[in-house]
């Protein structure tokens, strides 16, 4: 039960919706990188493969395949913050909900793989990324909330 003491939003921690709200981001996280990864190999015409998502290695720039992984991954950052404008809607949970992502990434390669990702380029690449999706995240929220409050209309006056 929650009592709204004059703020503009109900802050009550509802552990249900954040659950809810972290596995239907991972599940956007990875349609969009799987739609931009299948897209991209299209144009490309290179193979698909679930190594492409978790494998580390295949993040390099010395061939045509790693450098659209790369770009996949940035790609899907900005679409990941669009998930994050749809599915959480607060400026000030998109870090946590952008790190969350990244990290649970980081857990499903580290299984895929058998070992720790351990090259330069993964880590670089994923903190960029997770970077561009809390900032882009944080910028459509932002607006979206600042958007809600309108400012510029007269005061109603009952006599």
């Amino acid at each position: 039960m929650s009592k709204l003491t004059g703020q503009f939003r109900n802050t009550a921690w509802d552990p249900t919706l954040i659950i809810s709200q972290i596995i239907a981001l991972q599940s956007v996280y990875y349609l969009t990188l799987g739609v931009w990864l299948v897209a991209l190999d299209f144009i490309v015409g290179t193979s698909r493969s679930l190594d492409h998502i978790f494998k580390y290695q295949e993040i390099q720039v010395r061939d045509v395949t790693g450098k659209l992984v790369i770009v996949s991954y940035v790609l899907n950052s900005l679409t990941g913050s669009v998930g994050l404008w749809w599915l959480v809607q607060r400026t000030k949970l998109c870090l946590d909900f952008s790190c969350t992502a990244h990290f649970m990434h980081l857990i499903f390669c580290w299984m895929y793989n058998g070992y720790f990702p351990n090259t330069l380029s993964w880590w670089l690449l994923n903190l960029a990324c997770a970077t561009i999706m809390c900032i882009c995240g944080e910028f459509l929220c932002m607006r979206t909330e600042l958007k809600a409050i309108p400012l510029n209309v007269p005061p109603k006056v009952d006599l």
